[in-house]
């Protein structure tokens, strides 16, 4: 596990909400509240909280990742920055964390399109049961063992944007005591949240598909720093993740999301029955599985949806960031006239 402190925690010195004015504050804590219950509610309750790494839980990670960039779209909107030189820096981090994230959708639309190959080869080999054969499932087995290279490197930009955010973390100094600049401290403070919720939750996706914890990371708040409203649910769901993900690491299981566990071990069973009696497989079974198939494959299509939905909220709010800086530019050439 990664242990990443706070680049941003000398940014937000107690007490640094009395110098913002009421419209502003009133903006971050719309964002902040929603941030909060956005997390909370991935959070498992009662029984829930066995086994849940499932793509049920993966649905609502995009989905709660996805309102949470769509609301900091909002935020950076009614802001009304006047993008100054200060405010042009985060303009052009924020872009950078954006096109790396954007990376990361795209890895795991890859990886998601490989295991939809994977079920793809299981419902033709269950079609006519009459000519069903171990090569069928063989297909599945060696496609499910192949490594996917965009998963792979998923490590790497994770590391590079926590890298980034301390390499940007020198251009803030200068708003950290002072009493202007109030816009820029609730932008950092707003993307500090999006971030901490955006990285976690990719990390819990990475150590998913590829079956590995050393990618996940074990995000921090400092004591010192003014207390979030959303820290006490982050910690919980992060806790939670984190020891979930390391029992079943500890347990030898191979696979993180307990749906494709059942699929496997139901074709692992179907594979032994079949391989030891030499006959037509039991029916009863294959429809048990072929069901699971289904539901695994409409399940993959919903996730497949949120990572969209998410897509477009990082573009949107990269392009809300984009027209202040055609706005100033905009504005000196006709001052220049």
């Amino acid at each position: 596990m990664k242990n990443c402190g706070n680049p941003f925690k000398a940014l937000f010195p107690k007490k640094n909400d009395a110098c913002i004015c009421p419209q502003v504050l009133s903006l971050l804590n719309d964002f902040e509240t929603s941030l909060t219950v956005s997390i909370a509610e991935l959070v498992p309750k009662g029984d829930d909280g066995k086994d849940f790494i499932t793509v049920s839980w993966m649905i609502q990670a995009m989905h709660s990742l996805c309102e949470t960039h769509q609301s900091f779209t909002t935020l950076v909107t009614n802001l009304e920055l006047p993008a100054s030189d200060m405010e042009q820096s985060l303009i052009f981090m924020h872009c950078d964390i954006s096109a790396k994230l954007l990376q990361l959708c795209t890895a795991f639309e890859s990886e998601l399109d490989r295991l939809n190959h994977g079920n793809m080869l299981l419902k033709f080999a269950f079609g006519k049961p009459e000519e069903f054969s171990l090569s069928h499932l063989d297909r599945w087995r060696q496609h499910m063992a192949s490594k996917n290279p965009r998963i792979e490197n998923c490590g790497e930009v994770l590391s590079s944007l926590v890298e980034s955010m301390n390499h940007h973390h020198s251009l803030y100094k200068k708003v950290k005591k002072t009493k202007e600049n109030e816009k820029e401290k609730v932008l950092l403070r707003a993307l500090y949240g999006a971030q901490v919720e955006t990285l976690y939750i990719f990390s819990v996706f990475d150590a998913a598909f590829t079956g590995s914890s050393k990618n996940l990371l074990y995000l921090t708040i400092p004591k010192d720093m003014e207390e979030v409203p959303w820290g006490q649910a982050f910690m919980e769901l992060e806790n939670m993740i984190n020891m979930e993900i390391k029992n079943t690491f500890l347990s030898d299981r191979f696979m993180v999301i307990k749906d494709l566990e059942a699929v496997e071990s139901g074709v692992e069973k179907l594979y032994a029955e079949v391989q030891e009696r030499s006959v037509v497989p039991n029916l009863l079974m294959v429809e048990q599985l072929n069901q699971s198939v289904m539901e695994l494959s409409e399940m993959i299509d919903l996730v497949f949806k949120e990572m969209s939905c998410l897509f477009d909220a990082l573009t949107s709010a990269r392009d809300a960031l984009f027209d202040k800086l055609r706005n100033k530019l905009e504005d000196k050439l006709a001052g220049s006239k």
